[in-house]
């Protein structure tokens, strides 16, 4: 039983926009940015450090991360089709003075492994920013090597 098969994957979230959600090149897939995001509802709004607690940030990151594997599970035939997470970007809309952007981009990390194991470990970057996308709190770019041949 592959690690994938114990933890399931939400459907891919639809685009909110006019852009792709996954583009495929060369063996990688590249997701757009994913926000925590349920059915197509943001389950939350606020900057990090002051409506939304560290503790709360990290389960959105999660879900965040989660959304874009989805998106790239879907784009690339399922998850089994995804060999190795390369490079994880996640963005905190965060207070002024806040720093701890690393305790919550381990939320996103820890997802991935969860879904992947060992193949769900990716280089990492966490990035403060003053806004995100319909007030979102969290939003993840995800790069994947992915399996191109059946």
């Amino acid at each position: 039983m592959l690690e994938a098969d114990r933890n399931p994957l939400p459907v891919a979230p639809r685009p909110q926009g006019r852009y792709m959600p996954v583009v495929v090149f060369g063996g990688i897939a590249y997701s757009a940015g994913m926000t925590p995001r349920v059915d197509g509802v943001l389950v939350a709004r606020g900057h990090v450090g002051a409506e939304i607690s560290v503790k709360e940030a990290k389960p959105l990151a999660a879900r965040a991360a989660v959304n874009a594997l989805a998106a790239i599970a879907s784009a690339v035939g399922g998850v089994d089709n995804v060999v190795r997470c390369l490079r994880l970007t996640v963005y905190v809309a965060a207070s002024a003075g806040f720093t701890a952007l690393s305790s919550v981009a381990d939320g996103a990390s820890e997802a991935l492994f969860d879904h992947l194991g060992e193949r769900g470990s990716a280089a990492r970057s966490a990035i403060g920013v003053a806004e995100l996308p319909d007030g979102s709190p969290i939003e993840v770019e995800l790069t994947a090597a992915i399996r191109t041949t059946p």
